[in-house]
Parts: structure tokens; sequence; C-alpha cells
């Protein structure tokens, strides 16, 4: 089949690899048709590797992804043929000690699609366990599906933050990530969340959502805009979801005392920070990978209509111009939230 193979850093070719398609007794073969680029995806195509995740053979991007049900194994039961799907593309061990706790996400045995040394599925089909791959209700396109495992991401966020009804947030970057934390944070519970970014053309997709109040940081920090609409209280939770180093000078700031830091966004290299500022105000911290057990929720609000990420879709591009669509995406427009591609032919 063809895919979009990165072959070595900065270099993407569209060509034929051979991909295993055996269908399992609890497996069902999907044929693609949209797969968003994830961050991850650009960064494994700039740089070769994020963390101790190393590209060291070609590898088939991609990990957002929808598509259709073609086959099915003997065993499967709750899907068909026919059916219209999104896949959470890691599969855990479920005997190892994470997943018996519920922590799946953070099994050193995961396999995660488009993550050193697994392929991803910026191809035509792929073979996925029937556990972790999700009917979408009708209202729901294939555009949209391929949204539901970023926005996971902000559903695990929010998750961990244990928001209270009526909460104030704050989110630290307004690209994809950050947009879909302040919305999931919101259909958690806050009452408000502020977004913060240098990026204008971000802010002003973001604040278009009511609730989400943007803040330009060229202009003012997060901690004096949250601040003077609290009365110098502080946000209840604040996510940082940009990676930048220089976030974490204006983060527990921004918390109110006896709040809560959830750390999303990962950094490229290790970051120091302020120890005694998180503890002067008994700062609760939380860290967010991936996620767990939150894929389902994900693609049930989507459906409802109560959480629409439509406005964050900047561009599609045919399989034919995937790497088109990597080179935009590497680019870094400041316009851009989520570029995605579509596979299927039709």
């Amino acid at each position: 089949m063809k895919a979009v193979v990165l072959e070595r850093v900065r270099e993407l070719s569209l060509r034929d690899i051979d991909l295993p398609m055996e269908v399992g007794d609890h497996d069902v073969k999907i044929a693609i048709d949209t797969v968003g680029i994830c961050g991850s995806d650009v960064h494994y195509y700039t740089h070769g590797r994020i963390g101790d995740f190393v590209v060291r053979a070609p590898m088939v991007l991609g990990h957002e992804a929808s598509g259709v049900v073609v086959e099915t194994g003997a065993k499967v039961a709750t899907l068909k043929k026919g059916d219209r799907v999104c896949m959470e593309p890691g599969v855990p061990n479920p005997t190892s000690r994470a997943s018996r706790i519920g922590m799946y996400n953070v099994d050193p045995e995961v396999r995660f699609w488009a993550t050193p040394p697994i392929h991803g599925v910026l191809t035509p089909y792929a073979v996925h366990p029937e556990a972790y791959t999700f009917k979408m209700p009708d209202s729901v396109s294939f555009a949209e599906g391929a949204l539901v495992e970023p926005f996971a991401i902000g559903m695990q966020a929010a998750v961990k933050a244990r928001i209270t009804p009526g909460d104030v947030g704050a989110v630290i970057g307004a690209g994809p990530i950050g947009t879909m934390v302040a919305l999931a944070a919101l259909a958690g519970g806050c009452s408000k969340v502020f977004i913060a970014d240098f990026a204008k053309e971000k802010l002003a997709i973001a604040g278009r959502y009511p609730g989400i109040v943007p803040v330009d940081v060229s202009a003012e920090t997060l901690s004096a805009a949250v601040g003077r609409e609290t009365g110098g209280w502080g946000a209840d939770v604040v996510f940082e979801a940009s990676g930048a180093a220089k976030a974490f000078d204006d983060l527990f700031k921004t918390a109110r005392p006896g709040g809560c830091v959830v750390l999303v966004g990962l950094p490229i290299d290790p970051v120091p920070f302020n120890v005694t500022a998180a503890t002067a105000k008994e700062l609760r911290i939380e860290t967010v990978f991936r996620y767990a057990n939150v894929f389902d929720r994900a693609l049930a609000l989507i459906g409802s209509g109560k959480v629409d990420l439509k406005p964050l879709i900047s561009g599609t591009y045919a399989f034919a111009d995937g790497i088109a669509a990597f080179e935009r995406a590497a680019s870094g427009r400041p316009s851009d939230v989520k570029l995605q591609i579509r596979v299927a032919d039709r």
C-alpha cells in the first residue's frame, strides 16, 4: 500500500510499503478516510525524535484517524462492515500492571501509532483491535472523527484537574491542544477559561468560543489578566499546553492558593521551575501523557454537539498532497490550528 513515510529527518515520501494486514479474531480492518497531522508527527519530521522515542527506520506517520470498517474478525461483536469509526491509537498490554490500575496510557508495552517503531495510519487501510475502535454517531463527520484523538488529550487534562463547577480556568498555549484543553475544561464545568498565546490569529480562533477569554501575552502576562478578573485571587486550574520553557515563568503566579496546575505540553529540553512558588501556594501539580478511559466520552461530547471542533480545521489536503501538508504544518503558520489529510478517494 502507498503511505506517507518518514524516511529520515526532513525527508518524506509517498510510496509503497509492506504493512501487516492480518485480521485477528478481535480485530477490524478499516478503510482510512481522514488523518490529522499532530504536533508529534511534525516533530518527528523536523527532529527525528521526541525524548526517548527515536525514529531509527522509515516510519509511516499519522495517528489521528477515522474511517470505515471493511472487515471484521470472527469474534468481533460490536462493529460490522460499513460502520463509520474513529480509533484510539494506543494499544496496551491488558495484563500489565499499568493497565490493571487503569493507567494503560503509561504502559511501557503500549503500541501507539506513529511512535517509533510502530507505523502510523497515513495509508489506505489499517487493522486495529475492536476494543479501541469506536462507532461514530451519524452527526459526527470523518473530519470530526479524526479530531477525537487530540480532544481526548484535553479530556484527560480536564479529568486530572478535578474541575468543580464554576471554576475559573487558564490555559497557556492556543495551539490545537491548548484550545481543545480549554473546550474540555468548559465542558467539565469551568465558568470561563483564559487562554494565552503570542499568536493573535490563534487567539482569535479560540476567542470565538463562548466562555474562552483570549490573552495576548505580548501585551500582558496571563497572571496579570487572570488576577485583574479574579480580584487578585488567581485561576482555580491552570493548564500548561505550550511546551515552552518560558511559560513556566508565569505558571504558578497564575494559579490561586490551593489551586491545580496541569502539565500537558512536552518541552523539548528539561525545564527547571520554581518549587518554592508552587509550595508556597500548596499547589497540586498533575501531569498528562496521552489519555486513558476518556476516548468514548470525548466522542460522545462531540456527537452531542456540546463541543464543536470544526472551526479548528485550517486546511484539508488530498492523500497525494500529503507531503505538502506536512511542509505547511512544519512552517508553523500563525493562522493554522489543525491540518488534515483526506486519504479516501471519495
